[in-house]
């Protein structure tokens, strides 16, 4: 009898210690995570694009690499695109997909993200957005207007970092463009661009199961022969505001050669969008 007790005993201890080394490694956390831009990682909520009222004519397969920083967490991502327009430039499908991602977190902003821990040891990839568009109305006297549609399945990884949601997301947007002022010879331009819509994703919440986000963007452009410059203003505005309405401002350069454009981009994030970005990336047309 008593070496049977003895036995039980040293059971209940193996029980707990394993109960304890799962409290420990993070995994019991996920339940608290708050599912907004402000507490995951910078690939969590892919932002609305400002398509400039036109959708391209060139198929374009896209190669990018970024470099997401702010003090809590640094992050290297590689992200390849592929555009591909049909019925004469009128419609299109595009696909862009995280492939590779690692990054590193403080102990401070891994216990305010509720994640597992600060640093993934494993390869992962990100979610993969899916987006067509429709040309509605090309006017140079009154505007160029694309209607979009977009995505984003819940493929990505290291939920338990909080680095991707594991859930679906998708949104709508109006985006309207019209040039300010072009040369006669076509080899300058001022153009302005504007975005409108709706953004919906996923939750863990079981009083909201989904958070609805109005999305809206402002954009000028400036083209002198082959190159081009751009500064964008987008953001989304949650209706939990718990971290739910991040600002982006985005300036890019970008640099044509016959079919080949390799661009520079930097982003600022304003209010629930902690991160410094900045990118570089090459884009072939076909």
């Amino acid at each position: 009898m008593k070496h049977s007790f003895r036995f039980l005993w040293n059971v209940l201890l193996c029980l707990c210690s394993l109960v304890m080394a799962h409290a420990e490694d993070g995994s019991d956390r996920m339940e608290n995570l708050i599912y907004s831009p402000r507490y995951f990682g910078p690939n969590a909520f892919p932002m609305p694009t400002l398509r400039d009222g036109l959708v391209s004519q060139w198929y374009e397969a896209e190669l990018r690499g970024e470099y997401h920083a702010y003090t809590g967490d640094k992050t290297w991502d590689l992200r390849g695109r592929l555009l591909l327009p049909f019925f004469r430039g009128r419609a299109g499908v595009e696909i862009d997909w995280c492939f590779k991602e690692k990054y590193k977190m403080t102990p401070e902003t891994r216990d305010e993200r509720f994640a597992a821990g600060t640093e993934g040891g494993k390869k992962y990839s990100g979610d993969v957005v899916v987006s067509s568009f429709f040309q509605l109305l090309k006017s140079k006297k009154w505007a160029d207007i694309v209607i979009c549609a977009n995505i984003k399945t819940a493929s990505g990884g290291r939920l338990c970092d909080a680095r991707f949601t594991d859930a679906a997301a998708y949104w709508f947007d109006v985006n309207a463009g019209r040039n300010l002022w072009e040369r006669k010879d076509g080899q300058a331009a001022i153009r302005m661009q504007a975005l409108a819509g709706f953004y919906c994703w996923m939750t863990n919440s079981q009083r909201h199961r989904q958070n609805d986000a109005f999305s809206y963007g402002i954009g000028l452009t400036g083209t002198y022969k082959r190159f081009v410059l751009s500064s964008q203003l987008i953001g989304i505005r949650g209706y939990e505001d718990n971290g739910d309405r991040p600002i982006h401002w985005l300036n890019r350069l970008t640099y044509e050669y016959k079919k080949n454009v390799i661009y520079f981009r930097y982003t600022h994030g304003m209010r629930d969008n902690l991160y410094e970005t900045y990118s570089l990336g090459y884009i072939r047309r076909f």
